[in-house]
């Protein structure tokens, strides 16, 4: 009872973190300069010194400038109160996904994002499950073979993914492997999700043509936080391994392999088991340097093209969105560190 009381309270404090962090994102979209209706006026303004000349351009301007800003914010909402607009954003337009693109008028902020959250779930996700099918268990091997000739060399792997940026990592592959340059390899595509086929692809043909398209970017995506996982899960485990319960299962007669494999394993994977919930936000978020350097329409682009446009309906829908999936992970964290570890005790004090 005590957990299931746990994460009833957790569930109820999403919703006053969430309604926090919308109503400062929204209000700073609101009062900072150089929103959507400033936006409209420098195009008009352009406008006019292409059509009008002279002294006869300003006074024309301000004359159309006053009306014309009037209509704009009629026409985006902020000609009411910060709270109304704001309400009306939240419940009637469900976080703003029904409202329409500034730069896309005949679509909602919804379409555009469920055009492109497909390709982010699929590079997110797979790199996510790689990354932890490949760190948890070299960290573990490392661990285990601690200060011996394999963690030597795989730790110099390791800090060489890390201390390559994933956009020069994302150039050198491209360069090395897509054949932009010649006398080198051209073995996979310049970029995109899929190639054109003529007619409909089977199952198979789609999977390894998608397969095909993603390897690059999925390399950029998990060199990100292959080491940090991995010495996260090395350390983790070796700090278990010398801990006093562990000295004590093996002094009661358990072996050595016993006490890591059943004890100390265990209690090792709750730090890397946090760090679910908080990649759940970024697969949804996506990555604007790979997708952009690939060609990949992805979250990461949108959003990125949404904040320099000024695209504020795209761009709110897309924070409140990215803040949901990261409160689910976070919760969703602390369900698998109440499984892990049973001594925790939820009950109030």
């Amino acid at each position: 009872m005590d957990r299931i009381a746990y994460i009833f309270r957790r569930l109820l404090l999403v919703i006053p973190t969430f309604i926090g962090i919308t109503i400062v994102c929204f209000s700073l979209t609101r009062f900072l300069p150089g929103g959507p209706v400033e936006i409209r006026m420098m195009r008009m303004r352009g406008l006019g010194a292409e059509s009008e000349g002279g002294a006869s351009r300003s006074s024309g301007y301000s004359q159309v400038s006053d009306e014309y800003r009037k209509s704009l914010e009629a026409q985006f909402g902020f000609d009411k109160p910060i709270w109304v607009q704001y309400w009306q954003w939240l419940v009637p337009n469900k976080m703003g996904l029904s409202l329409p693109s500034y730069d896309y008028p005949n679509k909602t902020a919804w379409q555009l994002i469920r055009s492109r959250l497909p390709v982010s779930l699929w590079f997110g996700l797979t790199a996510a499950l790689l990354t932890y099918l490949v760190c948890v268990p070299l960290g573990i091997a490392k661990a285990l073979s601690h200060r011996q000739m394999f963690d030597a060399w795989s730790s110099v792997v390791v800090f060489i993914a890390y201390a390559i940026p994933s956009f020069a990592l994302a150039m050198m592959l491209k360069t090395l492997f897509c054949g932009t340059v010649e006398g080198l390899w051209d073995v996979f595509p310049l970029g995109g999700i899929s190639s054109d086929f003529d007619v409909p692809p089977s199952t198979l043909e789609f999977i390894v043509d998608r397969a095909w398209h993603m390897a690059l970017p999925i390399c950029c995506y998990v060199a990100g936080s292959f080491a940090m996982l991995t010495l996260l899960m090395k350390n983790s485990l070796l700090d278990q391994i010398s801990a006093d319960y562990v000295r004590t299962v093996i002094a009661k007669g358990a072996s050595r392999r016993r006490a890591i494999w059943l004890h100390a394993l265990r209690n090792a994977l709750i730090p890397v088991a946090t760090g679910i919930g908080p990649m759940i936000g970024l697969v949804f978020a996506g990555s604007i340097i790979v997708e952009t350097i690939f060609d990949i329409p992805g979250m990461g682009r949108l959003s990125w093209d949404a904040l320099i446009g000024r695209d504020y309906s795209v761009f709110l829908a897309l924070l409140a969105l990215t803040a949901s999936f990261q409160l689910v992970g976070n919760l969703i964290s602390d369900v698998l560190y109440m499984i892990i570890d049973p001594r925790i005790d939820f009950s109030k004090k």
